[in-house]
């Protein structure tokens, strides 16, 4: 006997109204259970939506393009009646159900065999969240071992990401604003650039960190076992260094082991001018033409970078607008100042195909408004990321990874393996570095036998593009799909002193407000700087601030900073600096 039942978008972390970027089933395909039915994207990885049940797919319910949340239906699957829900677990920080004891194999708490190095905290992988755990838990007393892939500490985002990144984007900065002030009096020839000058200040910039890093674990004896490790077993740790394999046990691990790029398959990635985020990075020259695949944050930093060096950039997103993830009205002062600036923008549409030839690398598009195949000198591959749960020998120790390549953990950062932790990337979304350092920290308090869990109100985003763009708690997008009344106060910067004489007026920010309370339920803004300034915005939305309390608080004068603090006598309706006529001063 069979039935039919639907199928729903599992927990997929704090993400919302996430786009379906391809479709992988149609009606009258067999799956097996984990089978993948459709892809989504966020604006930093990619993940597959897998089949909960082994059966035949009745009706489709979703298109490509649709947005869809935590329970949203996919499709319709006709099974045996037999069949019962699986246990799904979070991918970010809800709690776990018990987990079941026949899954979880093994789930020691004394170390039963003794490696060549033996840590009561072992961490592996040292990225931002990583070296914050390892430094608490060794404040707290306990001998910590970090093993690292990299011969420096950082992880991807020191080494590789979020600091060599903003290192190209200030020299950006620099070239695009002496550009700007050239029409208020104030002129400069053309930049004469030095790649080799430019890499070996970015190059500066990473080592003074990490050695400054290096120092830190000095200071709190860590020890460091640099190689790539793996689980052997429930207690310990294979790590494969350049003098050999050597074995690291635990009391207790912390896993921090990140995301790795994501790739379109069928691309001739041998090529080296199809180029990831490192390669981008590496600044091994500056291309003429460049087309970036991708219109999420990762991408259109690059491309920012890279436009101000002056290559020819395009931008090709399957979404209709840049940076899915944040409010139409935050991304369009971004997408009017790059339309001007840069060669092409095309949305809703993909690349089916990169063909190498000798002039460069030829490009054929898919869409409604497609261009014509293209040739281009680099492609910067911007897709997403995805998480290394697969990576690292997980089922060894009985850890378990889920469809999608995320370790599961509770509010107190626990796998399923009672004295093996997680944080970071490869425990879900967001995958961003400021959710890592804060993970990471909470499960050496506990690990140190501290009462905490995570409670995070909100987790910001920032795009360091030009303008910059920076949200944190609700979006008027999940406003609107979950049917929560709310208001909006939008203070533009074009009334704004010190964006005025700064000549970036085309800023705006955004408080979203609970109608019956006047608290802050979120914030998004789009300026120069934004992302220096979003923090405010959480602190008050952590504090349970309302808009009284923000419009009460005395800001410098003139500054953007302000611009906060107009936002909320919009919505008292005691702002001065505008004339807001259908508001009752009080």
């Amino acid at each position: 006997m069979t039935q039919v039942v639907d199928v729903n978008v599992p927990d997929v972390g704090d993400f919302k109204d996430i786009p379906i970027i391809e479709i992988l089933v149609k009606p009258g395909d067999s799956v097996e259970e984990e089978s993948p039915l459709v892809t989504l994207e966020t604006d930093k990885a990619t993940m597959e939506i897998p089949s909960p049940f082994r059966g035949v797919i009745k009706e489709i319910k979703v298109s490509v393009n649709d947005k869809v949340s935590q329970g949203s239906l996919i499709l319709t699957l006709e099974t045996e009646s037999t069949a019962s829900p699986p246990n799904e677990a979070s991918t970010n920080n809800t709690p776990l159900t018990d987990p079941d004891p026949t899954a979880t194999h093994v789930a020691q708490t004394n170390t039963l065999t003794q490696g060549d190095i033996h840590a009561e905290v072992v961490v592996l992988g040292a990225g931002p969240g990583g070296y914050t755990a390892a430094f608490r838990a060794a404040d707290l007393g306990k001998k910590v071992v970090i093993i690292e892939r990299y011969p420096t500490l950082g992880g991807v985002c020191l080494n590789v990401g979020c600091i060599p990144s903003k290192a190209l984007l200030h020299a950006a900065k620099t070239i695009t604003e002496a550009e700007d002030i050239s029409k208020h009096g104030i002129a400069f020839g053309q930049p004469e650039i030095s790649i080799d000058k430019l890499r070996h200040w970015k190059e500066s910039v990473i080592g003074k960190l990490t050695k400054g890093l290096k120092a830190l674990a000095q200071q709190r004896k860590v020890d460091i076992v640099y190689g790539t490790g793996k689980f052997a077993a429930a207690d310990i740790i294979s790590v494969e260094t350049a003098e050999g394999k050597k074995t690291v046990s635990f009391d207790d691990c912390i896993i921090a082991a990140g995301s790795s790029v994501a790739r379109i398959p069928g691309f001739p990635y041998e090529d080296p001018r199809i180029i990831d985020s490192t390669g981008a990075l590496a600044l091994a020259d500056i291309p003429k033409r460049m087309l970036v695949i991708g219109g999420g944050i990762i991408g259109l930093e690059m491309a920012t970078v890279y436009a101000a060096l002056g290559s020819k950039i395009s931008i090709i997103e399957l979404m209709d607008q840049i940076i899915p993830g944040a409010d139409a009205d935050l991304v369009k002062p971004l997408q009017r100042r790059i339309q001007k600036r840069y060669e092409a923008i095309y949305l809703k549409t993909k690349v089916s195909k990169i063909e190498a030839k000798k002039q460069g690398l030829e490009v054929t598009f898919d869409g409604d408004k497609a261009p014509d195949p293209q040739v281009y000198d680099r492609v910067l591959m911007a897709v997403g990321r995805r998480p290394n749960g697969r990576d690292i020998g997980a089922e060894n120790a009985g850890v378990i990874v889920n469809e999608r390549g995320f370790i599961p953990v509770d509010q107190q950062q626990r796998t399923n393996v009672p004295n093996i932790y997680g944080i970071g990337d490869i425990v879900g979304e967001p995958m961003l570095a400021h959710k890592a350092t804060y993970e990471g920290k909470l499960a050496a308090e506990i690990i140190a036998g501290h009462k905490a869990a995570f409670d995070a109100r909100t987790i910001p985003s920032v795009a360091y593009t030009d303008p910059e763009i920076a949200w944190m708690g609700l979006t008027e997008t999940e406003a609107q799909k979950q049917g929560i009344e709310y208001e909006k106060a939008s203070f533009p910067w074009v009334a704004s002193g010190r964006a005025i004489s700064m000549a970036r007026e085309e800023g705006m920010t955004k408080l979203l407000l609970e109608k019956s309370t006047r608290r802050i339920l979120g914030a998004g803004m789009v300026g120069i700087n934004a992302g220096e300034l979003i923090a405010e915005t959480v602190l008050a939305l952590e504090m349970g601030a309302d808009m009284e309390d923000i419009g009460l608080t005395i800001h410098p004068h003139p500054t953007l900073s302000e611009t906060i603090l107009f936002a909320a006598e919009i919505a008292e309706g005691t702002i001065t600096d505008l004339y807001m006529p259908k508001k009752t001063i009080q």
